[in-house]
């Protein structure tokens, strides 16, 4: 079985679509295909399908989209598989669990990438660190479960999700300046804080890899648009390690050139002290 979480949510056994096309099964199997192996209580499973307003008939209508889940995966399975649907999408002490391997769930694939890409960036391997970064971020097919429906639980999960894209993206592209592809970096760092018009992580990061392409002018309006955005919107100036980096590049520190620069966590820490 595979199924996919980081993006339109899919499912399919031997390349059998298995996802059901209504929203509440969608989100059962979403949020099992999250814990695979764990299982996940019905008070649960009727909180993300209900919220606090579970109808008198939940727990029958929740095994009947159970049934449904089970009828869809015997179909994919076919009746020469070792095992049958239930084996699969099995009951156990009073919820339900998706028995498949943790690596059949793509955000499981991507959480090992991230591990292994942040392992390589603190050892200071950077080129092996922007390639395992990269490759955790292409499993990405858009936001996660963007055609799914989603509660208290499934909401949660997607905000975790794409906190954590941001933060690889952001990892990744340290790891590229390192390796002093700041020319190559300038269009996409262009695209993202106007994307995230507030983020400083990546303001500091468009600042750097516009200085160290020569243009510094460039880079300076970079951070004084940044300041006049959070003055206006939220009454604050840019943090003292924004406010540092942009002394840095006023006094042309040599600290900034991808070659003397000390190796810090990451861009935003540059000027940490």
């Amino acid at each position: 079985m595979r199924i996919q979480i980081l993006g339109p949510l899919s499912a399919e056994i031997g390349g059998v679509p298995i996802a059901p096309t209504a929203s509440k099964p969608r989100q059962i199997l979403a949020l099992l295909a999250l814990y695979p192996g764990r299982v996940m209580p019905v008070p649960t499973l009727m909180e993300e399908i209900w919220g606090g307003e579970s109808p008198v008939s939940a727990l029958t209508t929740l095994q009947t989209y159970i049934l449904q889940l089970r009828r869809r995966l015997g179909t994919a399975m076919g009746p020469d598989s070792p095992r049958n649907a239930k084996d699969v999408l099995a009951t156990r002490h009073g919820g339900y669990v998706l028995q498949i391997p943790p690596e059949s769930v793509d955000v499981h694939a991507y959480e090992q990438l991230v591990a292994a890409g942040r392992a390589a960036f603190e050892a200071g391997d950077d080129a092996r660190a922007a390639e395992t970064l990269r490759r955790a971020l292409d499993l990405w097919q858009g936001p996660a479960l963007v055609d799914v429906r989603v509660g208290s639980l499934l909401s949660i999960e997607t905000v975790r999700l794409e906190e954590s894209r941001l933060g690889v993206l952001e990892r990744r592209i340290d790891a590229e300046l390192r390796l002093g592809r700041h020319t190559e970096l300038i269009a996409e760092l262009r695209d993202l804080i106007a994307r995230h018009p507030q983020h400083e992580g990546l303001h500091s990061q468009a600042m750097l890899a516009l200085y160290r392409s020569g243009r510094q002018a460039a880079a300076l309006d970079v951070y004084r648009k940044l300041r006049v955005r959070l003055i206006e919107e939220l009454g604050v100036e840019p943090s003292p390690q924004l406010q540092r980096l942009h002394q840095a590049m006023l006094s042309v520190d040599p600290a900034l050139d991808v070659a003397a620069g000390p190796r810090r966590a990451s861009t935003f820490d540059l000027y940490t002290t």
